[in-house]
């Protein structure tokens, strides 16, 4: 690839300062070339050589402003702010219409969290520079700072107006556009920017991210594809492409979209993984299986990777492989409540029945309240003989979930199993109360409470009001 003039010029001079310091000779550079070269240093996190060079631009031209300002920039970026500051003073009264004064009065203010200051500062500088579009990016940067998000979209769309190139500004509009939950303004706004750009890779691909917020995948699917199209080595444009085919049922195509990104790139766990559960959705087995040990092979700390052959052989209703290979999972990622859940299930189909207790149990510690998980883990500790604790794990979730027969009934049954009737009886009435219907739900569970006169004897009472 050519260098431009200017990156060949910036180059020799890097080499010719490099070659002084070596030889300890002394040759001339202008002012500028040892503005580049600091700031090149800077840049590259070399502090030291930037330091050198900018004490010896200043011995060669010490009424230099640039120089003097790059000395402000290295102070601002070392935080030696009130230096910076009393240095500014002392230019500003040299040169007021200098721009770049109160630019870096800007970055002072900023830095110091005073990013009001910083915008009137830089409104200041709007008067006297020629690059608006970088200014009316550092003004959106510190709305952003500042949490006002629409301030910082208006000011990130001025930068485009004026550099429709900057794409960090265009990606700032429209990750103003997703905080603030504006998906249909911001296609409107990418719309009218592709009307004037129309080989803007980035914009095509950031309206097809907008259209797949909205769940209209065709739309997103066309969107990726003109970002394709105008760049055939856009990555994640194909990713994305692949996961709206994807969403819309057509694996076929989806596969070799993902595919795509393993041609141009390494293979990243997450393409072969989506590779693997459409190969599963086509009902192609084998290929399945293979892209999914391709996933683990490539990340082996990805717990998806590990839990998406789980869950392939719990659909096969080969438990003990699975068994294998969600403990997998959990050895990533142990405070994963759905791995927990999934443990408790195949132990459960296993009649494991303790290790099914236990991972219920570390999948309501680990965050889980949902009430499915409370009745499945009463249910763990009932085949155990443990009455005492099922009841205790349907008290904390009658907490949760106060007035729920499902739970009201399996208590009922509890406290009959361990001869407490009276409460047995209060949670019955309570269960017929809340939903008579699934009265059965004490047939299917506790049959020996069921066959009890008395039990029967309170149904039909109910049943006869």
């Amino acid at each position: 690839m050519r260098l431009s003039h200017d990156e060949e010029e910036n180059n020799l001079s890097l080499s010719k300062f490099e070659s002084m310091l070596k030889t300890n000779k002394v040759f001339f550079f202008d002012s500028e070339e040892f503005e580049d070269i600091i700031l090149h240093y800077m840049d590259t996190g070399r502090m030291n050589l930037a330091k050198r060079a900018l004490k010896l631009g200043l011995e060669q031209h010490p009424k230099s402003t640039g120089l003097r300002l790059v000395q402000v920039e290295m102070l601002v970026y070392e935080d030696k702010l009130d230096l910076a500051e009393r240095l500014l003073q002392e230019l500003y009264a040299i040169e007021p219409t200098n721009e770049e004064i109160y630019i870096q009065q800007a970055q002072i203010h900023s830095k110091r969290d005073q990013h009001e200051k910083a915008i009137e500062t830089l409104k200041l500088a709007l008067k006297y520079t020629d690059d608006l579009a970088d200014v009316y990016s550092m003004i959106g940067m510190e709305y952003l700072f500042m949490d006002d998000l629409e301030k910082a979209k208006d000011y990130f769309i001025l930068c485009l107006e004026e550099d429709d190139q900057d794409y960090s500004a265009l990606y700032n509009v429209v990750y103003c556009y997703d905080f603030l939950e504006q998906n249909e303004k911001a296609i409107e706004y990418l719309e009218s920017f592709i009307n004037r750009n129309p080989y803007s890779e980035v914009a095509w691909h950031q309206l097809g991210r907008q259209y797949y917020a909205l769940k209209n995948y065709e739309k997103a699917v066309w969107a990726f594809d003109y970002a394709t199209i105008i760049d055939d080595t856009f990555l994640g444009a194909f990713m994305e492409k692949g996961k709206s085919l994807e969403k819309l049922k057509r694996y076929e195509e989806a596969i070799e979209s993902f595919k795509t990104t393993i041609e141009l790139d390494d293979p990243t766990s997450f393409a072969l993984l989506r590779i693997g559960k459409c190969y599963e959705r086509l009902g192609n087995r084998e290929k399945a299986l293979k892209y999914y040990h391709k996933t683990v092979h490539e990340d082996p700390l990805l717990d998806k990777g590990w839990i998406a052959i789980t869950d392939f052989y719990i659909r096969q209703k080969n438990f003990q492989k699975a068994l294998y290979y969600v403990n997998k999972a959990i050895g990533i990622d142990g405070e994963n409540s759905f791995y927990w859940k999934r443990y408790a299930a195949i132990n459960e189909a296993l009649n494991f029945y303790e290790e099914a207790e236990l991972g219920y149990r570390r999948a309501f510690e680990s965050g889980d309240i949902n009430l499915d998980t409370f009745i499945l883990w009463s249910n763990m500790l009932q085949f155990l003989g443990e009455f005492e604790n099922g009841i205790e794990i349907l008290l904390q979730a009658s907490d949760v979930f106060p007035d729920e027969f499902e739970i009201e009934y399996r208590l009922a049954g509890l406290y009959y199993l361990l001869g407490e009737n009276d409460k047995g009886k209060f949670h019955l009435s309570n269960g017929l109360r809340l939903n008579f219907a699934n009265h059965t739900i004490l047939e299917e569970n506790f049959p020996f409470a069921w066959g009890s006169e008395e039990v029967q004897a309170q149904i039909e009472k109910f049943r006869l009001k």
